[in-house]
């Protein structure tokens, strides 16, 4: 192994030099090493892409398209994806409003990287997906985390109004809806009480919507089409049509908005991947009522309600699993609040791996996380596993 110069070793940025890797995906791997371990811990569907999507990717290959393509994502990508949120979710998108990165996570990272000047803010309601309170950090932010762990894990209009007053430097809003970790979904009129809020600050507004096709008990609300122009949205193609490894997400905003984190982006990436953008525009299109993911959800909310079932065999408090393909459960007091140490233990004692709710900052200390985007006999075994572990403790 090669030996740095050792007078290069504390010159990095700071940032990077006191930050570990992501926690989520350095405690999946840890589990991966154990023997006979069900791994819950990770949300990756564990369907395979629809088979026309897959042809588009392969065609477009064949299609000897191995040159750089727009920044943005092609037009036809781009006008699929604002066709598809325009007819679903009630937006007025054009597709000079659609931008395509590479997933979720580059977009969050580009966005903040856009709007963040030394100082400026961005509310997070916690437990959320930690990958924003690090995008912020290392552009240079500061983080205000609202605790929503007793308000249903939803941010109140009320609890928005007092982080606004009481931080004025806040110039960013981040709202998730299916939540992750959680799962919860905001209803239209609880979106509406934070939009009355929303629109009297000069404040953008992120909402990540990634999960919006994965609605079990209602409809997807999307704060885009009730407050447009201040909302940039997050979306994609990774969770609905399990294709979490072409790594295509969308960022739609107003123009002048899109175009400044466009900067960003093309600093970053310079173009997408051609096959990847070709399966996430027949996605996007064709694709989009395809019978094929709705069975995919479908089987999501079977796999769900037998989790629940056992939950609620075991007395477990949970958070309402409306969307997304997560349960996020308490663990009895008397185990503590130590989730890493009980997520450990599960995994040793009964190969089950869940993600400790302390991974997602403020309010998960003592939960858990459960992803059954896995097969059903998994989920079927994992739940006789989890009755075997708490089942005393009820």
């Amino acid at each position: 192994m090669i030996q740095v110069k050792s007078s290069l070793v504390t010159q990095a940025n700071p940032l990077v030099q006191g930050t570990s890797t992501n926690a989520i995906l350095a405690f999946s791997n840890e589990l991966k090493t154990i023997a006979g371990i069900i791994n819950l811990a990770i949300g990756e569907p564990d369907f395979n892409t629809p088979e026309h999507i897959k042809q588009a990717a392969i065609q477009d290959v064949l299609a000897n398209d191995s040159h750089y393509g727009p920044y943005d994502g092609t037009v036809t990508l781009r006008e699929n994806a604002a066709r598809f949120l325009n007819k679903h979710y009630g937006t007025q998108y054009e597709a000079s409003e659609i931008m395509a990165t590479v997933g979720v996570t580059e977009a969050i990272y580009a966005t903040f990287k856009a709007l963040l000047n030394p100082g400026d803010a961005v509310l997070i309601p916690t437990p959320n997906f930690p990958q924003y309170g690090i995008g912020v950090t290392f552009n240079r932010g500061q983080v205000v985390n609202v605790d929503t762990s007793t308000t249903g894990f939803k941010l109140t209009a009320t609890d928005l109004e007092v982080a606004l007053q009481t931080h004025p430097q806040i110039k960013a809003v981040i709202i998730t809806s299916p939540g992750n970790p959680t799962g919860v979904v905001y209803t239209e009129s609880e979106l509406q009480t934070l939009v009355a809020v929303l629109r009297t600050y000069d404040v953008y507004v992120i909402s990540d919507e990634i999960y919006s096709e994965l609605v079990y008990d209602n409809r997807h609300v999307s704060l885009a089409a009730l407050l447009p122009e201040q909302t940039i949205l997050f979306n994609g193609v990774s969770k609905t049509h399990a294709m979490t490894g072409y790594r295509i997400g969308i960022i739609a905003a107003p123009q002048v908005i899109r175009d400044q984190i466009g900067v960003v982006h093309q600093l970053i990436v310079a173009a997408l991947p051609n096959a990847s953008v070709a399966a996430a525009a027949e996605a996007f299109g064709a694709g989009a009522d395809d019978a094929v993911t709705t069975g995919m959800k479908a089987e999501y909310q079977k796999r769900r309600d037998m989790l629940v079932a056992v939950l609620d065999e075991l007395h477990l408090v949970y958070a309402q699993p409306a969307g997304a393909f997560y349960l996020w459960f308490k663990a009895p007091e008397s185990l503590g609040d130590d989730d890493w140490q009980l997520a450990r233990d599960l995994a040793h004692t009964q190969q089950l791996g869940l993600m400790p709710g302390s991974a997602f900052g403020d309010g998960g200390a003592g939960w858990l996380r459960i992803s059954y985007a896995a097969a059903t006999a998994d989920i079927l075994e994992a739940g006789q596993r989890l009755r075997a572990y708490f089942g005393p403790f009820k």
